[in-house]
């Protein structure tokens, strides 16, 4: 028998268009031997299964909907959701509390890797390499000389829990700190800002099962803006991605044993990705995405199909492990 898939997109962040193509290629990806899928579109309370361009309501007391009569429930929810509240655990705890698996790490590790500052402070603490970050709060008064002598210029102005590269600036000189600080508090409450690693840009995706744990080639990333923004990490034309990345085997070996102990540290589940920045042979992690970008462009589609894997039993793994 078929198990019923809610296949959940849009949330209330700036990415709600990209994760709408993120869950319809997770949507169209899945085994349709397995599986019987239904997507699922949120925007604040507004919840709605689209079947042939018609919505139906979400009933959230039990997390089902109502066609012809006829009352359906899920038995996994896969989030496609980047942002809120599918990556900083709001929606796994109330998946969670209705005894529905789902997709994604558990309530702590989502909010807790949703939170960079947060996040990175509890990598330090197992001794793994982050760059040095100053973090402020809205309505606090912070000093930009202070900051640069902190971190030094250049340095990047990003929002602290948000889960887009929307409100990042790099930043050159310390006059254009202040708007860059502005800008990025129009996405959220809290900013961090980072020191720059002068080095090039990978990123390892992998996943962990009762039946099989994977991690995934690793991708070099070659941003033709200044840095690997919104806009370069989903048009193809801003970036080049090359997989797997033209490295050394041992230092391909060194980023994907990080990928993994990185996973562990975290309690994660399903799909995760690591990016990271590499410079003089060191490694710096960036952060850890609980729910990666699942678009025909993104990272971890393309790093599946360089292993000569597919996407579908990928995604069925992530599924049949909650059964």
């Amino acid at each position: 028998m078929k198990r019923t898939i809610a296949v959940i997109a849009g949330g209330d962040s700036a990415e709600f268009e990209i994760s709408l193509q993120t869950a319809n290629h997770i949507f169209a990806s899945l085994d349709p031997k397995k599986y019987t899928p239904y997507l699922i579109t949120l925007k604040g309370m507004d919840w709605n299964v689209k079947i042939e361009g018609q919505n139906y309501p979400v009933d959230r007391n039990d997390f089902s909907f109502s066609k012809n009569g006829e009352k359906i429930n899920f038995d996994f929810a896969y989030i496609g959701i980047h942002g809120t509240p599918g990556e900083n655990g709001i929606l796994q705890g109330y998946l969670q509390l209705l005894n529905i698996p789902h997709s994604t790490c558990g309530v702590l590790s989502s909010s807790l890797s949703f939170n960079k500052h947060a996040c990175n402070s509890f990598l330090k603490s197992f001794n793994f390499n982050i760059a040095k970050s100053v973090l402020l709060k809205k309505g606090q008064e912070f000093s930009l000389t202070e900051i640069e002598s902190t971190l030094g210029m250049p340095c990047f102005v990003k929002p602290n829990a948000d889960g887009s590269s929307f409100g990042i600036s790099k930043v050159k000189r310390v006059e254009d700190l202040k708007d860059a600080i502005h800008n990025a508090f129009n996405e959220g409450n809290e900013v961090i800002i980072e020191e720059f690693i002068d080095g090039l840009e990978f990123t390892c995706g992998l996943v962990k099962t009762k039946k099989e744990s994977i991690i995934f080639p690793v991708t070099e990333v070659l941003p033709k803006k200044e840095f690997f923004d919104y806009e370069a990490k989903y048009d193809p034309n801003m970036a080049e991605e090359i997989t797997p990345a033209r490295i050394s085997d041992d230092l391909t070996l060194r980023i994907q044993n990080l990928s993994s102990e990185v996973y562990d540290a975290l309690k994660c589940k399903g799909i995760v990705r690591v990016d990271y920045m590499i410079q003089k042979n060191e490694i710096f992690i960036l952060e850890a995405n609980t729910i990666p970008g699942m678009t025909a462009n993104s990272f971890i589609p393309k790093q599946v199909a360089a292993m000569n894997r597919d996407l579908k039993d990928i995604l069925s793994l992530v599924i049949e492990n909650e059964f």
